[in-house]
């Protein structure tokens, strides 16, 4: 299974610092999140949310600010684009013209996103008959 964790500090209701523990991974072949949320002054823990679905984007900024940022790029040119297209608007549900442009991006310097979302992706493509490459090694831009 592929997945990642990151802990974002919060603010519990009882006032005290609190941990909020954020995860992506891939299950059953679908694209999950959950969120936890524990308070050790008062014992509060509890889940915030679990399933599948695209993880809001506090959850992918704490992902990426933790592990870093994945590249997916296509491992050599395909005959056609349209299988592509076809993955790529069933993954994120983007209206042609978008999905034409990350398509693009896929061909040229590949897509850029968390480890799971690009796994995921990839998974995708590859059911289709698109090879892909996951680089997980994106230099950071101080």
């Amino acid at each position: 299974m592929t997945g990642q964790t990151a802990k974002i500090a919060s603010r519990c209701e009882c006032g005290s610092m609190a941990t909020r523990q954020v995860n992506q991974f891939i299950l059953h072949e679908e694209l999950w999140w959950d969120s936890e949320f524990s308070c050790d002054a008062c014992g509060t823990y509890m889940c915030e949310h679990a399933g599948p679905g695209r993880a809001p984007d506090d959850v992918r900024e704490a992902l990426l600010a933790a592990h870093g940022p994945v590249r997916l790029q296509l491992a050599g040119p395909i005959p056609s684009l349209v299988p592509a297209l076809k993955v790529v608007r069933e993954v994120s549900a983007a209206p042609l013209p978008q999905a034409r442009e990350l398509v693009g991006e896929l061909c040229r310097d590949g897509l850029v996103g968390t480890l799971s979302e690009m796994e995921f992706l990839k998974a995708r493509l590859q059911l289709r008959g698109v090879h892909a490459d996951v680089d997980r090694q994106i230099p950071r831009r101080d």
